[in-house]
């Protein structure tokens, strides 16, 4: 579903990701690991194709998502570490708007379905969403990703600043996209969410994927040991 191939983007004489290969299938959750500017956040703008590679491609289904950003966008959705969503409207009026724009028109009982499929809580549907926490607006987000039938899910830093159980909410969402087959690429620091709901983890540092490998074959605490080896060479 999604194929990065010898995928890098220079900034001048900066390297902020160095030909990148990684593939994520239906019903993988690949999340990436790895300190403030170690390239993950690059992937992802890379897939989204908010940025240009300056070599290599990232395609989406077998599609360049520079040459098919139109098709590509529509098999994807994103949620970033702070959703935009509009403060004066409620969520399924957010949701109504945004599958809008996506070309998705529902009856707003289907769209009440889809954010309480998402666990947005009954009484906070039809409130504004500037009275929302940050756990809830990631829950319009996922109800977004469900509405646009979207079988590629990237996501940012998705769970920091949520508190545990908002955390462990989101992470049940994403287990259950991924029964759908979603195939999830997700930028993280949280080792311990990697590990519970990641199905693959790479870990990223200074631009390029130093190591990758199945979540199931490392116990939480190698993976741990591994990546502080890791930050501190």
């Amino acid at each position: 579903m999604l194929q990065a191939t010898n995928l890098t983007k220079k900034y001048g004489n900066f390297t902020a990701l160095n030909s990148l290969n990684l593939s994520v299938n239906e019903g993988e959750i690949f999340c990436l690991l790895g300190a403030n500017g170690a390239g993950k956040s690059t992937t992802i703008n890379l897939f989204l194709n908010f940025i240009e590679p300056t070599d290599g491609t990232a395609s989406i289904q077998s599609m360049d998502v520079t040459k098919h950003a139109k098709e590509t966008k529509q098999m994807l959705s994103y949620i970033p570490e702070n959703l935009m969503l509009y403060p004066n409207l409620t969520g399924l009026e957010n949701l109504d708007f945004f599958c809008g724009l996506g070309g998705k028109s529902y009856e707003k009982e289907q769209l009440v379905e889809l954010l309480q499929q998402s666990g947005l809580q009954p009484d906070f549907i039809h409130k504004r969403v500037g009275k929302y926490s940050k756990g809830m607006r990631q829950k319009v987000g996922i109800a977004l990703a469900r509405a646009r039938q979207a079988s590629v899910l990237l996501l940012d830093e998705p769970t920091s600043g949520l508190d545990p159980k908002a955390s462990n909410e989101f992470s049940e969402l994403l287990l259950d996209m991924k029964e759908k087959g979603v195939a999830t690429l997700m930028a993280t620091h949280d080792l311990f969410r990697a590990k519970d709901t990641g199905t693959h983890i790479g870990i990223m540092k200074e631009g390029e994927l130093i190591e990758q490998f199945a979540s199931a074959d490392v116990s939480f605490q190698d993976l741990e040991k591994l990546y502080l080896k890791h930050m501190h060479n």
